[in-house]
């Protein structure tokens, strides 16, 4: 099986541990964490009916407010789970692109051109560190 990787390194004419960081960026191609990301993120905004904001849970005026409220999980399998990770995700995501969640073309293009610029950061969406933008 052919990787991403190896086949930017052979279109790009480029040694096999030189970095394709660029040629990502160039290309306009996905990273597979950045995939993972864009999937989460639109099954959320499409399925956007089964969430609560922190703002429907209490009414509190909190930085938060406008986020989705993630439900307390006990079990790990539930944690670790589609529903749960798409949250975590979204909520990571800057406030600019959150605000465009009710034009899903316009969201859709924005949130592409984000992850191919920081395709190789992380989002830090573990439950000991926090996301800084």
């Amino acid at each position: 099986m052919i990787t991403t990787h190896i086949l930017i390194v052979i279109i790009t004419n480029t040694g096999p541990r030189d970095s394709c960081r660029e040629d990502f960026k160039s290309m306009e191609i996905l990273t597979l964490y950045s995939q993972y990301i864009y999937s989460s993120v639109l099954y959320t905004i499409n399925n956007k009916h089964l969430f609560d904001t922190n703002n429907e849970i209490h009414k509190y005026k909190t930085r938060n407010n406008n986020n989705l409220h993630r439900p307390i999980a006990n079990l790990s399998k539930f944690s670790n789970a589609a529903y749960i990770s798409g949250i975590k995700v979204f909520n990571h995501l800057p406030q600019y692109i959150k605000a465009l969640a009710n034009d899903h073309k316009y969201f859709k293009s924005t949130l592409k051109r984000f992850l191919y610029h920081h395709s190789f950061y992380s989002m830090n969406i573990r439950k000991t560190e926090k996301y800084k933008t």
